[in-house]
């Protein structure tokens, strides 16, 4: 099986790490080496994001 493609563009994904604090682990090791809690708040964080736009457009 192979891996998906990811929906969330690079430039947010590196915008939420830098929110989140754990941007420093991806420039040393990549996106494998966050934490499954990191990579949970970033997605949790892009949804609050979509939430607050789509709730602007209204």
């Amino acid at each position: 099986m192979g891996r998906r493609r990811g929906i969330m563009s690079e430039e947010m994904k590196v915008e939420l790490a830098k929110e989140l604090g754990f941007y420093d682990v991806v420039e040393k090791e990549g996106w494998g080496g966050i934490r499954a809690r990191d990579a949970g708040n970033m997605v949790k964080r892009a949804i609050e994001i979509a939430e607050e736009q789509m709730k602007n457009r209204q």
